[in-house]
Formats: C-alpha cells, structure tokens, sequence
C-alpha cells in the first residue's frame, strides 16, 4: 500500500542547495527517527541491504576503481558494515536534495524512498552529511553532528519505549565505530562512478585510507 501526500501542501515547500546548521540538524533528527522507528525490523519486501551504492549492486562502477588495494578491500568493508548486530531500516539516498524544508521553522520531510532496505543508520548519517558539508566543513564539524545525531537517536528510542536498555549503548558504541566504514563505502563506490568527484572529496578519502590500514 503507498500512501501519497503533496509536501508542499503540508508545508515542506522549501528546497535546499545549501542549508543551515538547525537545518541540517533537523535533518539529521529526522534520520534519527527514522532509524528508531525501525530498529530490529527485518527488510521484508525491501532490498535486503539498503542504500544506492550497495557493492552487490555496483559490480561496474567496482570495475572501474583504478586502485587494486581499494578493489581487493570492498568485499571486507561490506562485510563488515552488514556484520553489524543492530540493524535498522535506511533510507538508502538521504542526501540533501532529498529533503524537503519549512519555510518558517527548521522541520523536513523526506522523498525518494526507492533504495529503503536494512542496514546501520550511519550510512544514512555519513552520506548526509557529505552531501551539505565541504571536506573543510566535515573535519570541523562531523564529530558535533554525529553527538547530534546519537542524542536525538537515544530520545527517540526512549520516547518509543525501545526495550534495548543498556544495549542502547552497545547500539551506539557499534554505530560509532562503523562511521568510518561507512563513509569508506561510499567514496570506494564514488571512485569507480565518479572519479573527479571523488577526487575533490578529501574527508571521504581519510575515511577510506584509515580503513584501509585496518585491513592491512
């Protein structure tokens, strides 16, 4: 069953190139939400693993990556990524263009659902904020947004009457360290789909470099 309503209608009729610091912290609460609405809930009729650039997916834009370390790497940090114990559901494209703002006061809501599938919800969280913050941006500014992101996270599942109880600090201390492999993710996909963006994306490339070493 679909359910349809015009955003503009319900007054999301502001879009973004560029946003604000509530804007973008709105947005990372409504990914919060999301993320603890579905927590533990299994992808039935979803793809089973969320996300646009999943590797299962991408075997061409793979092909295509000059660097045979990072080629020989991308079944290991995929695996790790769906190693994970807490699972969720994620949106799969959440970056800023999918967003649609209020006018008058720092709400969204979200479009373009079709990559909704399993996974951790800093997948979510790393493509976002690569998508509205420069690399210079994300060195300053990631780790205050990822608090951000984790408090509203731990008010959504209490408001829920999440059942996790201490576990919900295993949940984050797993999501956090999965940040960085995340992020690895996408810039390996973006190295084989999109080689002169990925070159100007310097934090993605510090993620995907510190990973590497790990995996040395």
């Amino acid at each position: 069953m679909f359910l349809l309503e015009d955003l503009d209608e319900a007054g999301f009729c502001a879009r973004r190139t560029r946003c604000s610091p509530p804007e973008i912290a709105a947005c990372l609460r409504w990914l919060a939400a999301f993320h603890a609405c579905f927590l533990g809930v299994p992808p039935d009729g979803l793809w089973k693993v969320g996300c646009y650039w999943h590797l299962a997916t991408r075997p061409d834009e793979l092909s295509r990556v000059d660097s045979q370390h990072v080629r020989r790497a991308a079944a290991a940090i995929d695996a790790r990524l769906g190693a994970a114990r807490f699972r969720s559901l994620v949106h799969g494209d959440a970056k800023l263009e999918n967003f649609c703002f209020s006018p008058s006061a720092p709400a969204v809501a979200a479009v373009d659902f079709q990559y909704v599938g399993g996974g951790v919800g800093v997948k979510d969280v790393a493509y976002f904020l690569s998508s509205c913050l420069s690399p210079a941006e994300c060195e300053a500014q990631v780790p205050g947004y990822l608090d951000l992101y984790f408090d509203a996270l731990r008010a959504e599942l209490s408001a829920r009457g999440s059942a996790l109880g201490s576990d919900a600090v295993a949940l984050e201390a797993e999501w956090r360290a999965l940040v960085p492999w995340a992020w690895a993710d996408f810039q390996r996909f973006l190295l084989g789909w999109a080689p002169a963006h990925a070159a100007t994306e310097h934090y993605g490339e510090k993620q995907l470099s510190a990973v590497l070493a790990t995996l040395r």
